[in-house]
């Protein structure tokens, strides 16, 4: 056949447009191109500039690499959720919305700003090299040029001042706060008696017409969803390595030529004292600035057991002044360049001459070092025999992965032949269409689940594709046993419905009783009840909450005040409210409750500051393409 379409090219040629060009007419060209559309297609907008299904699937992608590498075991299917992504996606909207105020109000950071705020800020810390600049190899490891980095520093910065004004101008006054913070403080006196239910057990014994009627009342809650016996094997990175054999002199190498990272870093502890001279000072101000720093040096050198009670008298540095200037441990990299290289370069016990940077002089004392050793290769050995088992592994994946999608595809019908061949151990588990709440691996996985349960792998029991659930980590699935939803019969559930029928009615006398003592005091205002307590809503003493809702919620100008708290089959409380007691202020005040009050204040402000924004630049999310893009293959 082939030969023969060598041969007739021409009439193959014209054979093959006779067939396509009437389905183009028929299903339209959109249907041949909506595959590669897809990740151009716009799922929100923000000032007409659309964001695509690709830089959401991207920026997700980020975020979720970002958070494993952070926390190495947390499950990836965790991540991947259809509420996770939105998220994604919502996220990038509010920083697409920010970004457009942030143009308009022309906020970006002069370069000077920029400087300092790289050379002074402990997060960029990281990524400075010895010489105090960018390091272009640390920031490769991000896939980052120092441009890409500095545009993206220049981004956050006027981000952040978008919402500066608002956040940072937030306050509670005195009689906000009070009126927000008297119903959660408010004490109150009262007494209580509690109905359990358990003392009523006994005077049930429901029959079988009572079971019977609860059953078919309530037989939504004894349907048990569809669920399947399944077989499955994993292929992940680390059974690779644990079937990999490392010779010592591999180990020993390694440990070689990577000696930097079995050398604990060595730290410096050092003391300042600093005069304020920053880079906007005038040329005067600066030279008494000089001045004045030369004059502590000089009552430093006379007197050095002094150091301490000269910085907290005149340095002026907020942070440290206090602690005598005491700056801790630290080292290479979170200082700027001539403040490292000056404590790096003295003994303990030495005093510095002046000292200067951008922020102004500093005096520098050394107090302590310590770091510097390298680890033996025996403490480390544990730890780079892992390293090296992995990292070999890693070359085996590509091959290993290759083969275990290959063999569950070709040999369908068992994973025997997948597991004998790559050394996998198959696992059994019951599972349903969603992922049970505490599954963790492979069954916490939506796409797994969704393969099971495709109507092939029902019907005819064959192998699921491999499916990647997290990174370097492949499954592969077959139904053992399939059991469609279905309502259990009353003889099946039978203890089940007679525990509810006792638990409810049981809760019923109880009720029944508390409301008989309930109108008694109603009655006579004047009885008492067995239990006084003081509650307030920041301190339960122990009640449940709505307990404590009834509690507050009774009338305090008719005192003594009645109240019930029904808490269905958990019990029944009657309550009597006696006296309204003045809040009790926290050990530090009501000052710190003010400050998360005006922080709560911040947050719901900047929220609808945020909201206001998006209706300036229009921005909106796009149900249909999210929809689309939700339920289409990744």
């Amino acid at each position: 056949m082939f030969e023969f379409i060598r041969s007739h090219s021409k009439l193959a040629l014209g054979f093959l447009l006779l067939l396509i060009i009437p389905s183009f007419v028929f299903f339209g060209v959109e249907g041949y191109t909506r595959f590669t559309d897809g990740a151009n297609a716009t799922v929100a907008k923000v000032d007409r500039i659309a964001i695509t299904r690709a830089e959401w699937d991207a920026t997700h992608q980020r975020q979720v690499e970002r958070v494993r590498r952070q926390n190495p075991d947390l499950d990836a299917a965790t991540l991947d959720t259809p509420e996770a992504r939105r998220a994604t996606l919502d996220n990038l909207v509010r920083e697409r919305t920010l970004l457009a105020a942030a143009n308009q109000l022309q906020l970006y950071p002069t370069v000077q700003r920029m400087q300092r705020l790289f050379d002074s800020d402990p997060q960029f810390a990281g990524l400075r090299g010895e010489d105090g600049r960018i390091s272009r190899e640390l920031l490769a490891m991000q896939g980052m040029t120092p441009e890409m980095f500095d545009q993206r520093l220049r981004q956050e910065f006027g981000m952040q001042q978008v919402m500066a004004g608002i956040v940072q101008s937030a306050f509670a006054t005195a009689g906000v706060a009070n009126a927000a913070l008297d119903p959660m403080l408010q004490r109150r006196e009262l007494q209580l008696q509690f109905f359990d239910p358990a003392a009523y057990r006994a005077r049930v014994n429901p029959g079988d017409a009572d079971l019977e009627a609860f059953y078919k009342a309530n037989e939504a809650s004894f349907r048990r969803p569809e669920q399947a016996e399944i077989e499955y094997a994993v292929l992940d990175i680390e059974q690779l390595a644990r079937g990999v054999s490392v010779p010592e002199e591999e180990l020993r190498k390694y440990y070689e030529e990577n000696a930097g990272r079995y050398t604990v870093a060595e730290e410096r502890r050092a003391s300042h004292i600093l005069v304020n001279a920053p880079a906007e000072m005038s040329a005067d101000e600066r030279k008494q600035a000089r001045e004045r720093a030369e004059a502590l040096l000089a009552e430093v050198r006379r007197n050095p057991a002094a150091f301490a009670d000269i910085a907290r008298r005149s340095s002026q540095d907020p942070g440290s002044a206090a602690q005598g200037g005491d700056l801790d441990f630290f080292g290479r990299g979170m200082m700027v360049k001539p403040f490292e290289d000056a404590v790096y370069a003295m003994k303990p016990g030495e005093i510095s001459n002046l000292i200067e940077t951008d922020f102004g002089f500093h005096i520098i004392r050394l107090t302590a070092t310590r770091g510097g050793e390298r680890q033996p290769f025996e403490a480390a050995r544990a730890e780079i025999e892992t390293e090296v088992r992995r990292t070999l592994a890693q070359r085996r994946w590509a091959e290993a992965a290759e083969q275990f999608t290959n063999t569950a595809y070709e040999q369908s019908d068992s994973l025997q032949p997948v597991a004998d061949k790559l050394g996998l151990r198959l696992q059994k588990a019951t599972v349903q269409r969603q992922p049970a709440p505490d599954a963790t691996g492979p069954l916490a996985s939506a796409k797994l689940l969704e393969a099971v349960f495709a109507g092939d792998s029902i019907r005819n029991r064959r192998n699921t594709d491999a499916v990647e659930f997290g990174t370097n980590q492949l499954v592969s699935a077959r139904i053992l046993n399939h059991e469609p939803e279905r309502t259990l019969p009353l003889a099946e559930v039978r203890d089940q419905v007679r525990e509810r029928v006792v638990a409810s009615q049981a809760a019923a006398l109880a009720r029944e009783e508390g409301r008989k003592r309930l109108a008694e005091l109603q009655a006579q205002p004047t009885q008492t009840l067995p239990m006084d307590l003081v509650v307030s809503r920041v301190q339960p003493q122990g009640l449940p909450r709505e307990v404590v809702d009834a509690v507050m919620r009774a009338d305090a100008s008719k005192l003594p005040a009645a109240a019930e708290a029904d808490l269905g089959e958990r019990g029944y409380f009657v309550l009597r409210v006696t006296q309204v007691l003045p809040r009790e202020r926290p050990p530090a005040g009501d000052l710190p409750l003010r400050g998360q009050l005006a922080q709560a204040f911040a947050a719901a402000e900047a929220e609808a500051y945020l909201g206001a924004l998006k209706k300036r630049f229009k921005a909106e999310v796009v149900p249909a393409a999210v929809a689309a893009a939700a339920s289409a293959p990744r």
